[in-house]
């Protein structure tokens, strides 16, 4: 019953530093107790998002070139504990897309209650699903939202979700917006302005 650590993930973002992936690499390690089945960072330099993930811990999927070649002032991180979908690289975090709108990087911690549903009707109206965890549900709801700016996007997407503890990045944009159920109208509020 007690031989493995019983936490959900661990997340971090970084905003506004020089060696931001460094930041996020010091973080994950310290929230390794938080998921040992894999981890990634992504970055941005302004222009591009740039991605390291692998299996099993911190220290050993990144090394000092791999930090290195993690340019930019924005990161975010992320530490995975399966809680929903099998242990294979494909459900490894950060999530990063590049869809209409430009490039997308999420890492999400927690369970989403109603994320079969959702994906059901997503995968009904033609949506491809790339992993088997939950937090994938999320970056097709921001791509198939009707809203005009990635902001309402990410707005409306959250508005439809059930669960808890959301890290989204728009790296590219240059923004890092951390949302969590109960928050959700402070975050319109303050996206709205």
């Amino acid at each position: 019953m007690f031989d493995k650590f019983h936490e959900e993930c661990g997340v971090v973002g970084v905003f506004g530093h020089p060696e931001a992936a460094t930041l996020a690499y010091l973080s994950l390690y310290a929230l390794q107790h938080r998921g040992q089945e894999s981890a990634g960072i992504v970055a941005s330099n302004g222009e591009a998002l740039i991605s390291h993930r692998g299996m099993g811990l911190v220290a050993d999927i990144f090394d000092e070139d791999i930090l290195a070649r993690l340019k930019g002032r924005l990161a975010i991180g992320h530490n995975r504990y399966s809680t929903s979908g099998s242990t294979v690289l494909k459900n490894c975090q950060p999530f990063v897309v590049e869809w209409a709108q430009g490039a997308l990087a999420i890492a999400h911690n927690g369970n989403l209650v109603n994320a079969d549903e959702l994906r059901s009707k997503l995968e009904a109206r033609g949506s491809i699903f790339q992993s088997t965890v939950d937090s994938e549900v999320i970056v097709h709801l921001i791509a198939a939202s009707k809203e005009s700016t990635l902001i309402g996007r990410i707005t409306d997407a959250l508005s439809q979700v059930r669960g808890k503890s959301l890290v989204i990045g728009d790296l590219v944009d240059v923004s890092i917006d951390t949302a969590r159920d109960r928050w959700r109208r402070a975050l319109e509020r303050r996206l709205a302005r």
